[in-house]
């Protein structure tokens, strides 16, 4: 069963741990392969929001 991951909205010290200990639930039984392609897939994906967030920003201007 997939960990559920609960952030607050003032984003405190607290909701820090919670993506660490998300991040290992995740993970702990992972190969290395396994563990690069989890990685890789999150960054992607952070890209290619950071490349929306950067047109948007182009538009505006």
């Amino acid at each position: 069963m997939k960990p559920k991951l609960e952030i607050s909205p003032d984003f405190t010290l607290e909701d820090i741990r919670k993506i660490r200990d998300y991040n290992y639930e995740m993970t702990k039984n992972m190969t290395s392969k396994e563990m690069i392609d989890y990685y890789n897939k999150g960054a992607e994906k952070a890209y290619e929001r950071m490349a929306e967030l950067k047109e948007e920003k182009k538009k505006k201007q």
